[in-house]
């Protein structure tokens, strides 16, 4: 190897002691090849030539002492290195001082011709690591970790595995140059710096812990770089897992969906674990079908889920109950035995779905399987039955499975004996809750402010105002009293909490338990008011005298009584100063306001809140449509029936299934004006609208929608194919309607009105119509009951125009009505004449 050793670029001097030190270990003095007469000049000589030389200073040990062995000996050649042992010491030696004195690059230079030279013959192992850490250290100081890397990736291409040589000061500079980047966020650096320590064999898991790094990748929603950096580690499995359930609580569900599909690549295959996780994200995402379509991708794929797979995807779909059990049906047929939350489940199903029966089947079912052995009751299963009774009003079934558990020693908890006052509050039995509230206390459960909620809850329902106003007075005052014998006393744990304590006649004890009124319970009391918006405020008030902020539900509990009470401006007020105390609007406080305005028979002020709430971001929900849509009961004007198909129209769009049948009688109703009598045909109209096809709806409030929206002054045409009669008849009268008001409101007619009726049959009604008979109906109610002058066929077109046209080649379809200017004009005339 002809390259000199003094090619590569030299590094500032160390300190003069230092520099004297590396300078005996690395320098030879070479006279037969540079007669210099100055006897302190040394010069490094080529590595090729290094075995000719003789040694004018003692070589050191690593150790720093000399080594009189070398004294006055050749030095080895290089190409002995490989069958001389000693030559490998003496040249680990100097590239091990090269690093030291933070010459990297010579280093990796004398390193990788060595091993050239000597193969495999254990080069790497007589590095001495302290000079090599010493060398790292003082090169991340100097150049930073970037070229440290580069090192690690070079020594390693050349067999020298350095990252594992470092002694634990050099290891910490670069762990704490990598915490450095991820401290300032940079974290595509962070990531490629782990890659290329991992790849090197430094022990990256201890420079931070994955999870925290992952963390801020999922907060910043990139799941490629989480997926990337997982990847790193050996229990990579363990890190995408919790990745993946880390963007599922935070319910960015695409992303971990993207975190699921890679954990799947990584394995070739499918984790059970891994799936049960997802669909439970699914379930918390809200994404049923998602959960339905895994599910589906297992069985495509000759996979058969275990029982916690199963269950986590009919939790995903406790509300469908027909395919909760279609999955328990298949979940029997490929033999997976169904545990005790599977059961569970189903009875959440069933309680969801009110099929009660059907829920008393599974729980004796159950108990059937707990007396062979198979399965153990739990207290979930008892408290969910007490739940399903509790929402059929069966409070006796209740009390039964009551009676179940402390025949089986199971102790009710919080959650069962509020599901138990709950049966009886819902059957309206107030009594009879407040006793098993008084037993529960003496069983050594103590009772919280919900248990008390669903007490006066109940009495709100039944319209008990004042009960439920003299009952919460007399529990915030007194709190609730309850005799206990001594054996109950001692029951008692250690943290019960009651407030007072006496001796009873019969020797007992009489607890007085606290009662500390929520939020919620205020919110009750207010709802308990009525339309008395005054004593409402009050108890917002003394709300706020105990410490308690009104939150969202306080304030649109407020509004709407305001609403109820036709308070307008006193449920604007309260919407503003909402605002004002800094609670966000949301959809249900805007409805509210916009109820409130509705009952005031406020509409303009109605309409200017829903434009402010999507004006807000907000998306109107189907109260918010069916408030406004229901707010009238006839239609004045062309602008308030273009106002509500508006509405009409962004509601669908939106999703959700308006009143079709309710709107489509106000729009007969309002078409129906433009006729001089008042009957309506009304028989007529219903043999259409008893019914809904929505398909021939949805034509007609298109068709009707875009008639209204258009401007009709002139080169008025409507296009009424494809309706039935009666929706014909509903189009024409709406635009004769419009040209009314348009009339009144000084514009007069300058067209003839031309009506396209077709020739195809229209095959949405139960009997089917044909052109003729469309074309009949509309001439009837244009002749008969409006005295207007039509002309039907080829016979109408080309139109009869008031203003001067050029002669065109007239292209006119099949089936036409036509209605003349003048007759428009006299019509409209008699029609002002005799609204005047």
């Amino acid at each position: 190897m002809g390259m000199a050793m003094t090619s590569s670029p030299q590094p500032p001097p160390p300190p003069r002691r230092r520099r004297s030190r590396l300078q005996s270990a690395t320098t030879i003095s070479a006279p037969n090849a540079n007669p210099n007469p100055n006897p302190k000049a040394k010069v490094i000589p080529i590595l090729s030539d290094v075995g000719r030389f003789q040694s004018a200073t003692p070589t050191h040990t690593p150790n720093g002492r000399p080594n009189s062995s070398h004294k006055g000996k050749a030095l080895p050649l290089l190409s002995d290195v490989g069958s001389n042992p000693s030559a490998i010491d003496y040249y680990s030696r100097v590239a091990s001082n090269l690093a030291g004195a933070g010459r990297l690059g010579d280093f990796l230079i004398a390193a990788e011709g060595l091993r050239a030279a000597a193969g495999d013959s254990g080069f790497a192992a007589r590095i001495n690591w302290r000079l090599l850490s010493r060398g790292v250290d003082a090169a991340l100081r100097e150049h930073g970790l970037p070229h440290v890397l580069e090192f690690l990736r070079d020594a390693e291409r050349i067999g020298v595995q350095a990252a594992v040589m470092l002694d634990p000061d050099a290891s910490d500079a670069v762990a704490a140059a990598c915490r450095q980047l991820m401290d300032e966020r940079i974290m595509v650096e962070f990531v490629e710096a782990i890659e290329a320590l991992a790849s090197c064999g430094f022990f990256v898991k201890g420079i931070v812990d994955p999870m925290d790094v992952l963390k801020i990748f999922v907060r910043k929603r990139d799941p490629d770089m989480a997926i990337r950096y997982a990847r790193i580690f050996p229990h990579s499995q363990l890190l995408l897992c919790n990745t993946m359930e880390a963007f599922g609580k935070r319910k960015e569900l695409k992303h971990a969906l993207k975190v699921f599909r890679a954990l799947k690549d990584q394995l070739g295959g499918i984790n059970m674990f891994a799936c049960r996780s997802i669909i439970d994200i699914c379930s918390h995402c809200g994404s049923s079908v998602q959960a339905r379509i895994i599910f589906e991708g297992l069985l495509a794929e000759k996979i058969t889920p275990n029982t916690h797979v199963f269950n986590s995807l009919m939790n995903a779909n406790a509300h469908s109950l027909s395919y909760n059990f279609s999955v328990y049906k298949h979940m029997q047929k490929l033999g997976v035995p169904p545990d005790l939350a599977s059961y569970n489940i189903l009875l959440k199903t069933c309680c969801n779905a009110r099929e009660f029966n059907l829920a008393q089947e599974i729980y004796e079912e159950i108990k059937k399987k707990e007396h062979g052995g198979a399965l153990k009751l739990d207290v979930f299963t008892y408290s969910t039955m007490i739940k399903v009774f509790a929402e059929a009003r069966m409070w006796k079934k209740a009390s039964n499975i009551k009676d179940d558990m402390r025949a089986v020693g199971a102790r009710l908890n919080l959650v069962t004996w509020s599901s138990l006052i709950n049966a009886y509050a819902n059957s309206g039995l107030v009594d009879g809750a407040i006793e098993i509230l008084e037993e529960m206390i003496r069983d050594g459960c103590q009772p919280t402010a919900p248990c008390f909620n669903i007490i006066l809850t109940s009495l709100v329902k039944s319209c008990q105002y004042d009960r439920a106003f003299r009952l919460f007075n007399i529990w915030r005052e007194s709190g609730i009293k309850v005799s206990l014998s001594v054996e109950q006393k001692k029951c008692l744990p250690d943290n019960f909490t009651f407030c007072e304590e006496h001796l009873s006649k019969n020797g007992g004890t009489i607890l007085v338990v606290p009662f500390r009124p929520t939020v919620t319970t205020y919110n009750i009391l207010m709802m308990a008011c009525g339309t008395n918006d005054e004593r409402a405020k009050s108890v917002m008030n003394e709300m706020r005298r105990s410490g308690l902020c009104p939150d969202r539900i306080s304030w649109s509990i407020l509004i709407d009584i305001y609403g109820t009470s036709q308070n307008r401006n006193g449920a604007i007020q309260a919407l503003r100063r909402m605002q004002r105390v800094g609670i966000k609007l949301n959809v249900s406080a805007y409805t509210v306001a916009i109820k409130a305005c509705v009952e005031s028979k406020d509409m303009k002020l109605a309409f200017h809140l829903f434009e402010e709430m999507k004006a807000q971001q907000l998306k109107p929900n189907m109260v918010t449509y069916r408030t406004l849509l229901t707010a009238r009961c006839k239609y004045g004007s062309l602008q308030e029936i273009q106002q509500c198909l508006a509405i009409y129209q962004e509601m669908r769009r939106a999703g959700y299934q308006a009143y079709d049948c309710y709107l489509k009688e106000l729009i007969v109703e309002w078409s129906e004006g433009v006729l001089s009598s008042d009957s309506g045909k009304r028989d007529f109209y219903h043999l259409d609208l008893k019914d809904e096809r929505n398909k021939s709806f949805n034509i007609f409030l298109e068709k009707v929608a875009r008639f209204l929206q258009k401007d009709v002054d002139q080169n008025q045409t409507v296009d009424v194919r494809g309706l039935s009669k009666v929706e014909a008849r509903i189009v024409v009268l709406l635009t004769l309607r419009k040209i009314k008001e348009k009339y009144l409101l000084g514009t007069a007619v300058q067209d003839d009105l031309v009506i396209i009726t077709g020739h195809e049959k229209t095959s949405y009604t139960d009997i089917e119509a044909t052109a003729i008979d469309v074309e009949h109906a509309i001439t009837s109610v244009l002749t008969n009951e409006l005295g207007l002058e039509v002309f039907i066929g080829p016979q109408s077109h080309p139109p009869v125009s008031s203003k001067l046209r050029a002669p065109q080649r007239p292209r006119r379809p099949q089936g036409m009505i036509k209605i003349t200017v003048n007759s428009l004009n006299h019509w409209l005339k008699r029609k002002a004449v005799r609204d005047v």
